[in-house]
């Protein structure tokens, strides 16, 4: 495995086996472990769970934590590059993790760097470590990753939680279950894919119809920051709207995952469920990052 956690397709099945099983160690306090380690967090875009999860993930490992939450406040706002940004800040850090609206920019921010660099979200593209806890979440709460049913709501074209997660899920005999739009579905190149391996998957736009064949249900919302014209996306805005209506149509023991954050696809009513593990799912957050945080770091094998 390489030292920088860029994209999902960098890891195989066994390195994905290997995270999960160090994050499962990482429940346990290891407060010493990355002492006088430094994390450098640089989000040119909003977020919320990912960055404190970090922050949260070092310093409860013994580490320091420096950074900016707003790309405004940083060199970038007087015209710095993305290049030259990270190659100060390795400087200044062990480990540096990156989000950005532009699809390939922690790849150039890895290339730049002599320290390790971990994807946070670039664009549209890739947000591996969602990936990850997302697989975390599924494995503790179905007792396995092989060979389920999952179903992928929502935008499915620009959402890039859900296309790192596909690329992982299909080391495991998934089927696939794409309920979007038309103007949303997942895009060509990821389908194409799936076929060269043999995955079997199902492109639908109604819910209902294919509900009860689903062991998870990864709901994501429909994202306005990403739609290129404002006008696209008041059509789609309001698409799916699930709420308890939904528990007759699915299995007893169904798990509903979410990334967060929620608009108005999904009701609160749904969240005292046994279905609903999007909260947990959340926290899983802390030890899949520590994990990820002491393999770059060396100190995790």
């Amino acid at each position: 495995m390489e030292p920088n956690i860029v994209s999902i397709n960098d890891f195989s099945k066994q390195d994905l086996f290997n995270i999960l099983k160090i994050a499962k160690r990482m429940e346990k306090p290891h407060p010493n472990l990355l002492k006088g380690k430094t994390l450098a967090t640089l989000f040119f875009e909003p977020s919320t769970r990912t960055r404190l999860s970090f922050i949260y993930a070092m310093e409860s490992l013994g580490g320091k934590v420096l950074g900016f939450d707003d790309a405004s406040t940083s060199s970038a706002e007087k015209g710095e590059s993305l290049w030259d940004t990270a190659k100060i800040v390795e400087k200044y850090c062990d480990v540096m993790v990156i989000r950005h609206p532009t699809e390939g920019s922690a790849r150039l921010a890895a290339e730049a760097s002599s320290k390790p660099v971990i994807n946070a979200g670039d664009g549209a593209n890739q947000h591996p470590t969602q990936t990850l806890l997302d697989l975390y979440t599924i494995q503790k709460t179905k007792k396995t990753l092989n060979n389920l049913s999952v179903g992928l709501l929502g935008d499915l074209k620009y959402g890039r939680t859900v296309h790192s997660l596909v690329k992982a899920l299909s080391h495991f005999n998934t089927t696939f279950y794409f309920i979007a739009p038309p103007a949303l579905q997942m895009p060509q190149t990821y389908l194409d894919e799936l076929k060269k391996k043999g995955i079997k998957f199902y492109t639908e736009s109604n819910l209902q119809k294919v509900s009860k064949n689903l062991d998870v249900l990864y709901v994501t919302r429909i994202q306005k920051e990403r739609f290129p014209d404002p006008v696209e996306y008041q059509k789609y805005k309001g698409y799916y709207k699930l709420d308890t209506n939904l528990l007759k149509h699915i299995k007893k023991n169904m798990k509903i995952l979410h990334p967060l954050p929620r608009v108005d696809e999904m009701d609160r009513s749904l969240d005292n469920t046994s279905h609903a593990v999007y909260f947990e799912q959340a926290a899983n957050g802390i030890p899949v990052r520590k994990a990820l945080l002491a393999l770059v770091l060396g100190k995790a094998k």
